[in-house]
């Protein structure tokens, strides 16, 4: 539902809303994106449409005298006192508890929102540089499941050609013994990283992965300094007073009535005055990073989810094999024995990491159907190039080779 409502919103503005990654990288950079945007819009309106200051002045105080001080207690920042305490005499005093953020907060939620975004700018960068076009991929296998079974077939036929293409350009075609002793180090440890060692993609995707969970993070504590206060315990304190029964929208981090210190100059003299001014936009901002607070942990949350289930899936041998092997199974395309051995090598010599990781994109973006008859092509794919490469072999070496199954 939300990637139709998302998707609509940006076929209005002509943005295309690709298919290169999961749920959980869209719930970053996509739904966060839109809600800081949307939040962005709603304080900058009642910034500049409306008063986002009004203070309550002396009575001598002209119309003309009260729009500066308005605008003045806006510009510069106010402090907070609470009603039953007296107000400090000293300066210092009163620049302990001031608060510096509200006139900022439109331009930090903007930041905020390009944080979110720059890991998808860097994985959309990098990943073109793979040899696999996964966007074109993906989109290709997810339509396909909508179209007519005799379109259906064309796509599925032409996603399995292409695959194999972007697979045969990611292959080293030099076979010296450190190429090899390189190749051995990548797929089965997973020590090295690159285009030619088959698991460049996934490195790229899991890098953003990182940033993604240090950005949500990392903006807890952000926000912990933009805000003069201990932000990253805001909504713990919430809860706590939600059970407690106290009130929670009386909060000190987001006060509406503030004090304001002034001096007007009038001829040789300065006069000062204090104010008592409310604010309020802070009853947005409160509701806003109240909301904040927990969508932030919940975003860190998912993605470190997200980010160890890449990983176990990802890494580990027998996790691609196992997940190769059970598609093969569903199509029955292999039986016992030497399909099984013949199924590892295709695997993890054919597929590599990368074709796995584009197959459980394919599948975490459309259904577990096209992913079958994907991988059933390439597997038959596989097998007739195996096939082709025995006969091949034939005629100089006088029988078969021993190792292959086909």
């Amino acid at each position: 539902m939300m990637d139709s409502i998302i998707g609509s919103v940006g076929r209005v503005a002509n943005v295309k809303v690709r298919n290169d990654d999961d749920l959980n990288d869209r719930v970053n950079h996509l739904y966060t994106t839109g809600i800081l945007i949307i939040f962005t819009v709603v304080v900058s309106a009642r910034q500049y449409v409306g008063d986002p200051i009004r203070c309550w002045c002396p009575a001598q105080f002209t119309g003309a005298h009260v729009d500066y001080t308005n605008n003045i207690c806006w510009i510069s920042n106010t402090y907070f006192v609470p009603m039953d305490v007296s107000v400090p005499e000293s300066v210092p005093k009163r620049r302990e508890n001031e608060l510096t953020y509200y006139q900022w907060v439109p331009v930090m939620l903007l930041i905020q929102a390009l944080m979110f975004y720059i890991p998808c700018i860097l994985w959309r960068l990098f990943n073109g540089q793979s040899g696999i076009n996964v966007d074109r991929i993906v989109s290709l296998a997810s339509d396909a499941q909508y179209e007519a079974p005799e379109v259906r077939i064309r796509t599925i036929k032409y996603v399995v050609r292409h695959i194999d293409r972007c697979l045969d350009n990611q292959r080293e075609s030099r076979h010296r013994c450190c190429v090899t002793l390189r190749h051995v180090l990548s797929v089965k440890m997973s020590l090295l990283c690159g285009r030619r060692y088959g698991n460049y993609l996934i490195t790229v995707y899991l890098v953003m992965k990182m940033l993604y969970i240090a950005n949500a993070i990392g903006q807890l504590f952000m926000l912990n300094a933009f805000l003069a206060s201990e932000y990253n315990m805001y909504g713990f304190q919430v809860l706590e007073d939600l059970i407690e029964g106290d009130e929670w929208t009386a909060s000190r981090r987001f006060p509406r009535v503030t004090m304001c210190d002034f001096d007007i100059r009038q001829m040789t003299n300065n006069h000062h005055y204090s104010v008592q001014c409310v604010l309020p936009i802070n009853l947005f901002n409160e509701k806003i990073y109240i909301f904040l607070w927990f969508w932030l942990v919940f975003v860190s949350a998912l993605t470190c989810y997200s980010f160890i289930s890449w990983l176990w899936q990802m890494v580990f041998p027998s996790s691609r094999i196992h997940y190769i092997r059970k598609f093969l199974k569903i199509m029955d395309r292999i039986g016992s024995g030497p399909d099984k051995k013949l199924a590892t090598r295709f695997t993890m010599e054919y597929l590599r990491h990368d074709g796995v990781f584009t197959l459980r994109l394919v599948g975490k973006n459309s259904s577990d159907i096209v992913v079958a008859e994907i991988i059933s092509g390439l597997w038959d794919l596989y097998r007739s190039k195996k096939s082709i490469q025995i006969r091949n072999t034939l005629p100089s070496n006088g029988h078969e080779s021993d190792g292959e199954d086909v």
